[in-house]
């Protein structure tokens, strides 16, 4: 396999939750954890072996120092980590079990990274030695400044030849600095070779009618998508049924302009933590894809990290290359290793 860098971009938040499966009224305590779509791409590589480097804004205070600290002792390189502002985005989680959904509340207004502005990073330097820069849709919609850095380092990694994924999935409710994302993503979208993209989030994005595929296909809003920005080579998603909280199934599957792939159906039925299994997705596909150079491979080891990420609490899918494949072949048996 080649040893990729992967470079990612987007904020970290603290996060907190109520010990196990407690509800916040329950709560006298809350545990503390840091993450971000991003950077939970960057740490899940590291663990699976490969380089990463996380940039991102912390407010320049203890906090922000420790948020550095957890990203460097899951492995990532901080070099361009920045310092600035006083405030720390946070979310706080209530994790659901069975039929009690989790819930979610964030606080991210006004924070350091929303603050962030393009001169304040040299991409060119970062990108110095990188073969992989991964962005999300979540970035772009922060602040005006994060768009903008978002749109640089696409830009420059273009012209550095270095291979562009993204997550394109957002949220509505944070585009609230005067733009939507109709307007912002097709643009930032068309400079990516890799896009991780479900048929609602493309119908949105792009205004493409997918009504007609009844089926529940979605090669054809991905091929739409692939001739509205022709760099884009590959679309891959990921299907989950939720039969509850604490039970869903997970299928992988992929259009590359020419087949349309699928994955068998992992079954993931005691789920510990559903946080973070769509960055734990992305990671295993950046890494199937340069370690297998096939998109089936790639999809298949993807599928079975972010199966394995259910099983483990916090953000990070902290498993090993060596736990993803074993499932990848086939052993569901969960027996101890000695």
């Amino acid at each position: 396999m080649k040893q990729g860098r992967v470079i990612t971009f987007g904020e970290v938040m603290m996060r907190l939750s109520p010990p196990g499966f407690a509800k916040f009224s329950q709560a006298t305590n809350l545990e503390l954890a840091y993450g971000g779509g991003e950077a939970n791409v960057a740490m899940s590589l590291a663990y699976l072996g490969m380089q990463a480097a996380h940039v991102t804004r912390f407010p320049d205070n203890i906090i922000g120092r420790s948020a550095t600290q957890f990203l460097r002792q899951h492995w990532l390189d901080t070099s361009w980590v920045l310092y600035g502002g006083e405030l720390m985005g946070k979310y706080f989680l209530e994790k659901g079990a069975v039929h009690r959904s989790s819930q979610v509340v964030y606080e991210r207004d006004g924070s350091a990274f929303a603050k962030i502005q393009p001169e304040m990073i040299d991409w060119k330097s970062v990108f110095k030695e990188a073969d992989w820069f991964h962005w999300t849709g979540i970035t772009p919609a922060i602040s005006e400044g994060a768009l903008a850095c978002c749109a640089e380092a696409i830009k420059t990694a273009n012209e550095m030849g270095i291979m562009v994924s993204a997550d394109i999935h957002s949220r509505k409710n944070l585009w609230n600095y005067g733009k939507t994302q109709q307007e912002v993503m097709p643009e930032l979208v068309a400079g990516c070779d890799i896009v991780l993209a479900s048929r609602h989030d493309i119908a949105e994005i792009f205004g493409i009618d997918v009504e007609a595929e009844k089926d529940g296909k979605f090669q054809s809003a991905a091929q739409a998508l692939m001739d509205k920005c022709p760099r884009v080579k590959k679309v891959f998603d990921k299907k989950r049924e939720t039969v509850s909280a604490s039970h869903n199934s997970i299928q992988g599957k992929v259009w590359n302009g020419k087949r349309y792939l699928k994955t068998d159906t992992l079954d993931v039925t005691h789920i510990v933590d559903r946080v973070g299994t769509g960055d734990a997705f992305a990671a295993g596909l950046i890494y199937g894809l340069l370690a297998y150079q096939d998109d089936f491979q790639a999809l298949k080891f993807a599928t079975a990290a972010c199966a394995l990420k259910h099983t483990v609490e916090g953000d990070v899918n902290m498993v090993s290359r060596e736990n993803v494949i074993d499932l990848m072949e086939g052993n569901t048996s969960g027996k101890i290793i000695r």
